[in-house]
């Protein structure tokens, strides 16, 4: 099995239309019980009109799922730029880089709906489709986060031996932690618990990390 994005076809507005369409539903039933009929009554098209766009019901899934993956990338490489490009006080940058992350998540409700959808349907996903997931989505993140914290243990701000493996620590004391446990954002914590964890998380990561004073 062979999967690829669609190459776009026809009206880009109708195309737009049953993409949002498919993302809502996908996120709202699942991969599984999800059909065409469904996504083409929630964007107000016909099937044929789907299927003059999309091969079949995972080529849909899979270019829902990537464009979305795009977008939330897209969105978190900006906030990335905008706190880690120029440290001025580490923890309180790394804080607040992470407070932007994690509320990212609100920003994409529909895109972290299908992620929650494709964790509890993993075992009936078709393969294919996880694989492009895994390289595109948000367990990737740390990758590109990675070089910024490079950067920052160049200026000898932190101890860094595997910026990949420090970076995979910080999305997870962080983040991660967050995104648990409001499901990606399904059921919201107050800010002020937020804001707990994520300070908690960048101590915990210095206390692994931050260079020595001496």
């Amino acid at each position: 099995m062979t999967l690829r994005q669609a190459e776009p076809y026809g009206r880009p507005e109708k195309r737009q239309a049953i993409t949002r369409a498919a993302r809502r539903v996908f996120g709202r039933d699942g991969y599984t019980r999800a059909g065409v009929d469904a996504i083409a009554a929630e964007a107000g098209v016909s099937k044929r009109t789907i299927y003059r766009h999309f091969t079949d019901k995972e080529q849909l899934f899979l270019t829902v799922a990537l464009e979305g993956a795009d977008e939330v990338t897209a969105a978190i490489a900006q906030i990335m730029d905008r706190h880690l490009h120029k440290i001025v006080d580490l923890e309180q940058d790394l804080i607040d880089f992470s407070l932007d992350r994690v509320a990212a998540v609100t920003a994409f409700p529909d895109h972290f709906a299908l992620v929650r959808a494709i964790e509890a349907e993993a075992a009936h996903i078709p393969p294919p489709i996880l694989q492009a997931w895994v390289a595109a989505g948000p367990q990737t993140g740390h990758l590109r986060l990675a070089p910024y914290l490079r950067r920052i243990a160049e200026r000898g701000l932190l101890r860094i031996d595997d910026a990949d493996d420090a970076a995979a620590h910080l999305t997870l004391l962080t983040v991660t932690d967050v995104n648990q446990q409001t499901f990606y954002g399904a059921i919201p914590l107050p800010q002020e618990e937020v804001t707990r964890l994520v300070t908690a998380g960048v101590r915990a990561f210095l206390r692994s990390y931050a260079a020595s004073a001496g």
